[in-house]
Order: structure tokens, then sequence, then C-alpha cells
């Protein structure tokens, strides 16, 4: 059995917060890139944490969806709204992370865990809910995607000065622990984090507060690039999120 080896109230014991629900498959469909295919089954992944990143904590919340790689199955993640702009520019730089800035809100009292997120005085995200039982305390590989590219500096030109390649964030985790949590999820529209337009629910939403232990994880850029002509209409971004947008800001719906 793993065991908590950091004192109570230490950042890296903070749980994450894990909701998942289906969503309708055309949903997912629309917002991968070319190189990308649904997986079977319409997944979608929020998952508030904080967790301390270069030393302070960073209060996060995660939006993927279910995906394949070459065939790999895995998870396509569309943002990290986070509160700590010092991460935002440098995780895009370097790894390809979609982190943008954002407030989120995530505790838990007793037996009640709640989260919120806002962005741009936009609330898009709120949960509650009430902790019940332990549950098993799997231990599994992950597969997380993100995207590192350069669009040409000469604007009237399509293109890129460093084409469009996959980064894969390959993970293998245990569990401290998990417990079931009976809440609700509310999906607010919002024209910066369009998760309830773009990605709504279509079946149950389950959530579970969930203790990580990190075992191994490995960052690397894949040798090939994605199709440039191809992935072009996906460079169009909200601000450094993965949602569709218009020269960094909002796409009309």
């Amino acid at each position: 059995m793993s065991e908590i080896l950091t004192p109570p109230g230490d950042s890296f014991n903070w749980p994450m917060l894990r909701m998942s629900y289906l969503t309708h498959p055309e949903n997912i469909a629309q917002l991968l890139p070319p190189c990308f295919e649904p997986s079977d089954t319409p997944h979608v992944m929020l998952t508030a944490y904080n967790f301390p990143i270069n030393n302070w904590p960073e209060h996060g919340l995660v939006t993927k969806v279910a995906a394949k790689y070459k065939g790999v199955e895995g998870w396509f993640c569309l943002g990290y709204a986070i509160d700590k702009e010092a991460e935002v520019f440098q995780s895009q730089e370097r790894f390809g992370q979609p982190k943008y800035p954002a407030e989120v809100a995530f505790h838990r009292m007793g037996s009640e865990v709640a989260c919120r997120a806002i962005h741009q005085k936009y609330t898009f995200l709120e949960f509650s809910g009430e902790i019940k039982e332990e549950l098993d305390k799997p231990e599994f590989d992950d597969n997380e995607w993100w995207l590192k590219y350069s669009r040409k500096v000469n604007i009237f030109e399509p293109g890129f000065d460093f084409p469009p390649h996959v980064v894969k964030v390959e993970a293998r985790f245990g569990t401290v622990s998990r417990y079931r949590v009976d809440g609700t999820l509310k999906l607010i529209e919002s024209p910066w984090d369009p998760i309830a337009q773009r990605l709504p629910i279509a079946g149950e939403v389950e959530a579970d507060l969930w203790t990580p232990e990190f075992i191994t994880r490995s960052v690397t850029m894949d040798d090939e690039p994605i199709d440039a002509d191809a992935f072009e209409p996906f460079a169009d971004t909200i601000g450094n999120s993965r949602w569709p947008g218009v020269s960094g800001g909002p796409m009309p719906l």
C-alpha cells in the first residue's frame, strides 16, 4: 500500500478532483487536429488540482478529451487554466503545454468538496459534492498530448517558422487514496472557455478525489511533424489554450 510521506497540509499532499462525463462524439471530433482520432468512447475529463510548480503552489483546471494518436489511446489537452502567470508563457514556449491565466478555487472541507473556475470575468465551471466511500487504488499508464509550433513572423504568409509537432507526455501513476464524490457539475457558457457549448454533458457525471503517486513521467516531442497545411485552421486559438479562436480571441459560435 502506498503511504503519504509528506506532513499534513503540504501542497504535495493535495488530492485532485477528477470530473468525467460523456459528450457527443462529433463534438470531440471537431476539436481534434488532423493527426488525432476520437476514441471509441467520447469522454471529457476535467481535473482540478493544487500542486507546487517551481516551488510555489499552482491552482489549476485541466480540460482534456479522449483521443488516439498513432493508434495509442490517451487524452488531447485543450487547456490548463491556472492562477500563476509566471508559468503560462514558459510552459507554452518550452513544452507546448496549453496553460493560460484564470482563477481556480478548489477546496475540501470535511466531507464537502467544491471547485469554481473563472476566466476573463466569466465563471465557466462550478462543482460541489460530498465525499463518499473509498475506492480501489489502481496503478495505470497515462498518455496526454500537447502541441508545439511557431507561426510565421510575416502575418501575410500562412505557415510556420517551426512546424507543428505533437508533444507526448507519458506517465505511470499509482494511487495513494481515492474516494467517490457524489456531486453536481455545472458548465456555464463562456466565449473564453466554451466547454458548455462545445463539449456538452451527454451522460452521467462521475467524480472522484484522487491522490496520485507519481511513478514515472517523460515529456518528448515526436520527430514527425504534423501536416502544416492541414493543421493551419487549428493554429488560431483562444489565448494559450487549444480552443478554436480568431487571432487569439474567442471564435463566434
